[in-house]
């Protein structure tokens, strides 16, 4: 029957909807895969782009070196009502130390190099870094929250595409070419499908821990699984990953050490916290943060020194703090005493930054990414090869009818576990029964194929 038929109500039965939109979203997760697998890629690099920034601070010389309260002195006085908000340690002999600065706006913040010696040797917005830009791109396309939704919203998308594309390609009784590699003999058409095919049979697995493991950086789901902890008692300590794209700055807390500075109670200075870290051994960087001073991600300030690694290969880590005034070891977190969760998490996200297992890590990475991009522009190439000119071109569904309702269902179980994609999910249905049946020509081009007709409403068209 012809779609400017107008006699009934768009009626399409759940598997050819998300047949449809199935296809739809993959031309807007396109985009999405080419930015979030080349940034994914530099950002993996991330250890070696911060070495290559900070070139200028290293080799430098180690004699006649001062103490870390003459190189904080230093940086204080060359940037008037700055607060302190961290010292790293050097990760070679004659390297600059870094000290973490808040300036006197209130807002910005500084890391400023200063030599053995104790002089300024330069400083930078470390938001301004390599490292630091590609991550915003990666995490909210530079559009703040809207675009951090996006983000989750595409990867979300992008798990669907995966695991139904992998339910719907399925080999069953073929042998392994086309599906472990690429058939030469028969054509540009059918080598370009296998290519497409070939990368998503061997690259599925690793983009899937990919996406998931970033998962819990997302605004919508990051939020509902840090809430889901809290609910269940699952929280030791603050949690030690942001989400969404980014957390405000955490004021530094000045008051109490000037209550204790004028009472008298000693306090035990920078240089001796960077000795006590210097014996720790802990993996690069390392930090020694004042009582007072922010911790990542606006979590709660302590009034205690805090030693600790922040690698990005997690699960070296560890914090230890002092008393402020006695220099007494308060406590020492290790890896293993994070909870369970925690500790699964946080080898998620040091596999996603590609440190887990060093150089192996991040060649692995790469691949991913190089085969992500593979399979977006041979996806995009093969839908252009057979578009039709006056329609979007998606394909007709599978005469299989017990695949579309496999995945009818592998789509409902990810929405369970994934909000965003099941909020996008009934948008698009109240969009296929509300809207479309008003808008003929949309339908049309957006290849809808109605059964029937019968008291449609006022076209708006």
């Amino acid at each position: 029957m012809s779609i400017q038929d107008r006699g009934a109500p768009l009626r399409v039965p759940l598997y050819r909807t998300i047949w449809r939109w199935h296809f739809y979203a993959a031309l807007f997760v396109m985009p999405l895969v080419l930015v979030l697998a080349t940034t994914g890629a530099i950002y993996l690099f991330k250890p070696q782009l911060d070495r290559w920034e900070e070139r200028a601070y290293s080799g430098l010389s180690t004699a006649n070196a001062v103490s870390a309260n003459e190189q904080l002195a230093a940086v204080l006085g060359a940037n008037p009502g700055a607060q302190f908000h961290g010292y790293r340690l050097p990760e070679r002999a004659g390297d600059a130390a870094m000290i973490h600065i808040g300036l006197a706006d209130g807002r910005s913040m500084r890391d400023v190099y200063v030599s053995p010696q104790g002089d300024v040797l330069g400083s930078v917005d470390p938001d301004s870094r390599i490292a630091a830009i590609v991550s915003r791109i990666h995490g909210s396309l530079f559009m703040g929250k809207i675009g951090d939704l996006i983000v989750e919203l595409g990867a979300c998308w992008a798990i669907v595409m995966i695991v139904t594309g992998l339910y719907l390609w399925w080999p069953r009784g073929r042998g392994p070419a086309g599906v472990v590699w690429p058939r030469l003999q028969f054509g540009q058409g059918i080598f370009l499908r296998d290519l497409h095919a070939v990368t998503g049979f061997w690259v599925s697995g690793l983009a899937l821990v990919l996406l998931v493991t970033g998962l819990p950086w997302a605004s919508v789901w990051g939020d509902a699984f840090r809430l889901a902890r809290v609910e269940l008692g699952l929280m030791h300590g603050p949690q030690d990953w942001k989400t969404g794209s980014g957390a405000p700055h955490a004021e530094h807390d000045h008051d109490a050490m000037m209550k204790m500075q004028a009472a008298g109670v000693p306090l035990v200075g920078l240089a001796d916290m960077v000795e006590r870290a210097k014996l720790e051994n802990l993996p690069h960087p390392v930090w020694v943060k004042p009582p007072g001073a922010p911790e990542r991600f606006g979590s709660p300030t302590e009034m205690a020194w805090m030693v600790k690694s922040e690698a990005q290969n997690r699960p070296l880590n560890r914090t230890i703090s002092f008393d402020m005034a006695t220099g007494v070891e308060l406590s020492r977190t290790e890896f293993a005493d994070k909870h369970v969760i925690d500790r699964i998490v946080s080898y998620g996200i040091a596999w996603h930054e590609g440190q887990l297992f060093g150089w192996i890590n991040q060649l692995i990475g790469v691949l991913t990414a190089i085969a992500l991009v593979t399979l977006t522009i041979t996806g995009f190439l093969m839908w252009r090869r057979r578009k039709p000119v006056a329609t979007l071109g998606a394909p007709p569904a599978p005469t299989v009818k017990h695949k579309m309702r496999g995945v009818a269902f592998i789509m409902l179980i990810l929405a369970a576990f994934l909000p965003l994609l099941a909020a996008s999910l009934l948008v698009l249905w109240l969009f296929d029964h509300l809207i479309l049946p008003r808008l003929p020509r949309l339908a049309r081009w957006l290849d809808v194929r109605p059964v029937s007709w019968r008291n449609a409403p006022p076209s708006l068209e």
